[in-house]
């Protein structure tokens, strides 16, 4: 039992005052410390990724300075705001563009009834009086073109992200289409051929290595153009 009333029991030393303040200090003034740190370095970070955006523009041999916080800063002159402005209106205007070009070809996806990228070359049809043409069957002259089908006109796309087409066809001029033969290339790649002639005298010969492609737009060009049925051609077979 200890010197105080009945019952109780009493530890003279268990509660000991404090001798000094200074031991509490250690342990708040690293707190401060490790924050003061941590802000230092997430500012950095800040500034290194403010620096890594500007790197994307030509902006070369960026100018630093200490801010009146203490932390680095970049300092632009006149004429690099102004250069930077520039870069970012650019930027803005290809961003729209690539957004046009995104649209346009969902739209060709959407509403085509047929739309691919086939071999394509043109020849045209000798005028009367005219000598024959001379055989350039063999002349690899063919270019890839993105063709679509779609209303009354089939167009022709240099590439699928182009806003405008490079040239276009009525259907209502299309007056005969049809296979042709099979071409093999040097790297024995098979690759098979139509033809699309139309009033005018110009005629498109087209190629693809896929054989359900070419099946797919001379049985839409027949239905479309109201030619006479391919099955009744009779080189067809010879032609497949």
């Amino acid at each position: 039992m200890g010197d105080g009333p009945r019952g109780i029991q009493v530890f003279p030393d268990y509660f000991v005052a404090s001798t000094s303040g200074s031991d509490s200090l250690p342990s708040q003034t690293s707190s401060v410390t490790d924050l003061r740190s941590h802000s230092h370095t997430w500012a950095r970070r800040r500034l290194k990724s403010a620096t890594s955006m500007l790197n994307l523009f030509n902006l070369k041999g960026l100018s630093w300075r200490l801010g009146a916080n203490g932390q680095e800063k970049v300092v632009l002159s006149a004429v690099e705001v102004e250069s930077l402005r520039s870069e970012i209106v650019s930027l803005e205007e290809r961003e729209s563009h690539f957004k046009a070009q995104l649209e346009h070809v969902d739209e060709i996806l959407r509403s085509a009834r047929l739309s691919g990228y086939l071999f394509l070359r043109t020849r045209w049809a000798a005028l009367p009086g005219e000598p024959p043409t001379i055989d350039d069957t063999e002349v690899d002259d063919w270019l890839p073109r993105f063709l679509v089908l779609h209303g009354s006109c089939i167009y022709l796309y240099m590439k699928a992200t182009d806003l405008s087409p490079q040239d276009s066809t009525l259907l209502s001029d299309v007056i005969e289409a049809g296979p042709l033969p099979c071409l093999t290339r040097e790297d024995e790649e098979t690759r098979y051929c139509f033809y699309i002639l139309t009033r005018h005298g110009l005629r498109y010969e087209c190629s693809s290595i896929s054989k359900i492609q070419v099946d797919s737009w001379l049985a839409a060009l027949q239905i479309d153009c109201k030619l006479a049925s391919i099955s009744e051609d009779p080189n067809y077979s010879e032609k497949k």
